[in-house]
């Protein structure tokens, strides 16, 4: 058989005409069999098999033609209607895409995310279990689906970046497993109506700006879910729009293709022509594939009846891509009828034989699953110590249900458990402890790899100390990390800085102060102010392999990059099942600066968008370097806060800079003390300190712990044992009340069970909940102050 992307459609190739009929025989197969597939996965929905369903129906001859010319080493970031592309390409098998749509957990039988994504959301491993990087230039790779609209798009221009760094930046010539001279293309798909998002829009920018090899294909079906083009895009065509980012002579910019989505001939020649000057020329490209149509609508949520007119789904059906196709094969005599007959008719045994095997995988486990507590409920009955008739009824109502789900079978165990609670006896005994390994196993099963194990996870990179000369030099924080990147760069060519005013003027608190010139642009660079693309271009480049460190100026713009961290990289492990890893760096700074949007402080909002992120509140820039050193030696995300007013404050410089770590989600105990434990972080840590020092004139010994990370928080509970020695705690930072002061609360009162040692109610001290008022005054009022940290003391040694 020959491979779907082996050939070209080029007539003036060598092909023989044998060949070239062959390969359009196999690609009207491929086109046949994802058309089965998506009306088979429909009615798997309707009849309840499976929980939703959207397919790629409409858009099988555009994805094949692209798969011809996606090679070993490209990536793909695209959506969820790309299955046929991940059936040419060999990425998916139909048996895989049905396991995926009945969120069969078993990694075996769905290998992109273990059952924790809906369907038609793909992903190829990058890393292995001990830490090394995968032969990425050996795979057809491709970034894990995201549902999101557009949230493809970042991180596509970064998938992108990597290969222009690849080909241009000398130091990576010797990493000849992650890329073959930047030769890889990002292939980027997305709905024409998604390009009404920002996140297209600064990425196309973006792509024209830094010119990468990124092709975009825009699926243009001429609605988005119902409202039509003409209230989408202006002049009602996304290549009119922007003509204007055309890339002419003496220009940057990308070039633009228009094809229509059911002429296979005219694609292929189009497809082949502007990827291989992609590839060859690092120009971005755009595709407009128009005309698609959509026979099934949406998805199973609605039908597409309601919306489109009788005669638009008369044009849908006429100028079908598969239809089409189909008239051409028989018009230019490449088949007869009684052959493609029969290529349709095997289209259809193999989507339902696929079916059927992917079904049996998935409910073979759990049926046996349920022989096993029926067994368990017979023995109670057989014991006739509990309620036999209500255990009979919910063993019976297990045993007649023809899909029984994991958790039908927990549930009727629990009932009987629940409503026997006051009865003891070996069979309820033996269904208590088989409960208990069923729900510890499932659990294992769904709510496991947040993040990164064994040699990938940052919690066990060993922990060195910083070690200082006895002549130490005392220089400014800033100069800290000025003298720290300056060595980290000369030792580690997989790292690179970049962000607003990163490059030139060396980041706007002099942390990379003249590293551009010394260690190059390729390397440290400045970008437009795009934050979600920064976060794109960072994600895309951990991706495949290297060591981003990626800036958002203050920590008040991350809202502007929350996005892809929180819906890509942050459930990026778990969501492959531990298969992909993203280790970027995001590098800010923030706290005590004046004004409305320069003073934020965030930490709840990251806490809780960003679990299966590090979240790293360093004190003064040396922890902050150790950091740097630890998630280095990882392979996971992180963000790390630098205390904005800390560059200028003294700091002893340690002698082994690169290579001490600070483990993550160990707190540090600051001042020693045994009436009362303060709580805090970052460049509140200082106003805490210095409270402390004025509580202890007046005779009340604190205890000060610096949390250093919040996410991990206190892994070793160290906090509760200071207040079993105090009794009395107070969290304080400078967010909103009820924000990161309540995270360390619970963490602390419920999760370490800190309440048993409380003599007095503990307290929280937050800023207020408006953003600060401008000036030193605004500041005062606003955040907590080393007075308001006295007063909540002293009422609470006077309770």
């Amino acid at each position: 058989m020959i491979e779907n992307n082996e050939l070209t459609m080029n007539m003036d190739s060598r092909l023989s005409f044998e060949e070239f009929r062959k390969e359009v025989l196999n690609d009207y197969r491929l086109a046949c069999e994802s058309r089965e597939v998506s009306l088979l996965a429909r009615k798997e929905v309707l009849t309840g098999k499976a929980k939703f369903g959207i397919f790629g129906d409409g858009k099988e001859v555009a994805q094949i033609a692209m798969a011809k010319y996606f090679l070993p080493g490209d990536y793909r970031s695209g959506y969820y209607r790309d299955q046929t592309f991940a059936f040419a390409s060999g990425i998916a098998t139909i048996e895989q895409f049905f396991s995926q749509l009945y969120a069969d957990p078993d990694p075996l039988n769905e290998p992109f995310s273990a059952g924790r994504q809906m369907n038609a959301h793909f992903a190829t491993p990058n890393i292995t279990p001990d830490g090394q990087w995968r032969d990425l230039t050996k795979i057809k790779n491709t970034a894990a689906d995201m549902a999101p609209t557009a949230a493809q798009m970042p991180r596509a221009l970064g998938l992108a970046f990597a290969s222009k760094l690849f080909r241009e930046v000398e130091v990576l010539k010797e990493f000849s497993h992650l890329s073959q001279n930047g030769n890889e293309i990002c292939f980027a798909t997305i709905g024409d109506a998604s390009t009404s998002e920002g996140h297209f829009w600064e990425t196309m920018n973006a792509a024209g700006v830094l010119q990468v090899p990124l092709a975009v294909f825009i699926w243009d079906d001429g609605y988005g879910i119902s409202v039509p083009r003409k209230y989408q895009t202006t002049k009602g065509s996304i290549s009119t729009v922007m003509e204007g980012f055309r890339k002419t002579e003496g220009t940057n910019g990308f070039d633009i293709y228009n094809v229509k989505g059911w002429d296979y001939a005219g694609m292929c020649e189009v497809f082949e022509n502007g990827l291989r000057k992609v590839r060859e020329t690092h120009v971005p490209a755009l595709f407009h594939v128009e005309e698609i149509t959509q026979p099934q609508g949406h998805s199973t949520s609605g039908s597409h009846e309601r919306y489109k007119s009788k005669d638009r789904l008369a044009w849908e059906k006429d100028f079908d891509c598969n239809h089409k196709m189909r008239q051409w094969i028989l018009e230019n005599a490449l088949s007869d009828e009684g052959t493609l007959q029969e290529i349709e008719a095997r289209a259809k045994v193999l989507a339902q034989e696929s079916r059927k095997s992917a079904w049996e995988k998935y409910i073979t486990p759990i049926k046996q699953q349920v022989q096993t507590m029926v067994g368990y409920g017979n023995a109670i009955v057989s014991e006739g110590v509990a309620d036999t008739a209500m255990v009979q009824q919910a063993i019976h109502e297990l045993q007649v249900n023809r899909e029984p789900l994991r958790r039908d079978i927990l549930k009727t165990a629990a009932t009987i458990l629940f409503h026997n609670k006051k009865k003891q006896s070996p069979a309820l005994q033996a269904l208590q402890q088989y409960y208990n390994q069923q729900l510890q196993q499932e659990k294992q099963t769904y709510n496991s790899l947040l993040y990164g194990e064994g040699a990938n996870s940052a919690l066990n990179v060993p922990v060195i100390p910083a070690t200082y000369a006895a002549d130490a030099h005392v220089v400014n924080g800033y100069e800290v990390l000025n003298k720290y990147f300056d060595q980290l760069f000369a030792e580690n060519p997989r790292v690179f800085a970049f962000g607003e005013d990163v490059g030139k003027i060396g980041d706007v608190n002099q942390g990379f102060a003249g590293l551009q010139q010394k260690h190059g642009k390729d390397r440290i660079f400045d970008t437009g102010i795009r934050e979600l693309t920064i976060m794109g271009q960072a994600v895309g480049m951990a991706l495949r392999g290297l060591k981003p460190i990626a800036e958002i100026q203050y920590v008040d713009y991350m809202l502007y990059g929350l996005q892809p961290l929180s819906d890509d990289v942050a459930s990026l492990h778990y969501r492959t099942g531990g298969t992909q890893a993203c280790p970027m760096i995001v590098r800010t700074r923030g706290h005590r600066l004046e004004g409305i949007w320069h003073s934020g402080s965030p930490m709840a909002m990251m806490i809780h968008s960003l679990r299966g992120m590090h979240l790293c509140v360093p004190r003064n820039m040396v922890q902050a370097a150790g950091m740097y050193n630890t998630l280095l030696r990882a392979n996971e995300p992180a963000v790390v806060v630098e205390s904005l007013n800390g560059y200028r404050l003294k700091e002893q410089l340690p002698d082994n800079l690169t290579t001490f770590t600070v483990p993550l989600g160990i707190p540090e105990v600051v001042m020693a003390g045994t009436d009362i434990t303060l709580v805090s972080y970052g460049s509140t840590l200082r106003i805490v300190e210095e409270a402390a020092h004025t509580l202890e004139q007046m005779g009340v010994s604190c205890e000060v712990i610096d949390v250093q990370t919040l996410l991990p928080f206190d892994i070793h509970h160290s906090i509760v044992e200071s207040l079993k020695k105090t009794n009395r705690i107070v969290f304080i930072d400078e967010d909103v009340p009820g924000g990161g002061t309540a995270y360390m609360f619970q963490q602390v009162m419920e999760l370490q069970g800190g309440y048993r040692w409380l003599d007095v109610a503990p307290r929280t001290l937050s800023a207020q909940a408006h953003r600060p008022a401008y000036g030193s005054d605004g500041d005062y009022f606003s955040k907590p102050n080393t007075e308001d940290v006295v007063k909540v003391v002293m009422s609470m040694m006077e309770e």
